[in-house]
C-alpha cells in the first residue's frame, strides 16, 4: 500500500519545531509518567519537535486546524482534552516500534486516531500511516507491555488511507 508522504514547506518546519521546543521547556522539570522507560526512549527535544512535525503533517493532510498549543507542566492534565488537529483529530507519531499507542483515557471522545512517522533524521517529511476512529482502535489493539491497563498498540494493517472518510 502506498503511504503518502507530506512535505513540510520550510516555514512549516520552523513553525512545528519552535512549538517542540516550546512544549520542551515548558515541561523541562516535569517527570516522567511511571510506565516511561528512558533507556527506550530518545530525548524529549527530539521527541517534542517530530510529535509536532507530524501534528502540523497531519493537519495539511486532512486539511484542518493546528493550533500548535503549549501547555505548562501543571497543565497537563487540562491539554488532554484538547485534540491536536482540528476539533476531534488525535495524532500519533511512530518511532521504532510499528504500532501506535492507545489511552484508555481517550475512549469515549469521538476521536479520530491518525499515525504518521517522521522521516528521520530532518524531519522535514511526514508519511502518513493512515487513521481510525478512536474506539474501534481500542477494541482492535493489544494491550502493551509496559502498561496493560492503560495502553494498546494498535498493528498499521487497522488504519485506512482513504481520502472521502478520513477525518469527520
Amino acid at each position: 500500500m502506498h503511504r503518502p508522504v507530506i512535505d513540510l514547506e520550510p516555514w512549516e518546519y520552523e513553525w512545528a519545531s519552535h512549538v517542540g521546543a516550546r512544549r520542551f521547556i515548558e515541561n523541562w522539570t516535569r517527570g516522567d509518567a511511571q510506565h516511561y522507560d528512558r533507556s527506550r526512549m530518545e530525548d524529549d527535544r527530539t521527541a517534542q519537535v517530530a510529535a509536532a512535525c507530524c501534528e502540523l503533517a497531519v493537519a495539511k493532510w486532512t486539511n484542518q486546524f493546528w493550533s500548535g498549543h503549549v501547555w505548562k507542566a501543571h497543565e497537563h492534565e487540562r491539554r488532554k482534552d484538547l485534540p491536536d488537529v482540528g476539533r476531534h483529530v488525535e495524532v500519533r507519531r511512530l518511532r521504532t516500534r510499528e504500532t501506535a499507542a492507545l489511552r484508555r483515557h481517550q475512549i469515549g471522545k469521538n476521536l479520530v486516531l491518525v499515525v504518521a512517522k517522521p522521516v528521520m533524521p530532518e524531519l522535514r517529511a511526514i508519511e502518513i500511516y493512515g487513521w481510525i476512529m478512536y474506539d474501534k482502535g481500542w477494541t482492535l489493539a493489544e494491550p502493551s507491555d509496559y502498561d496493560p491497563e492503560n495502553t494498546r498498540l494498535l498493528q498499521p494493517h487497522h488504519l485506512r488511507l482513504d481520502l472521502q472518510r478520513r477525518t469527520p
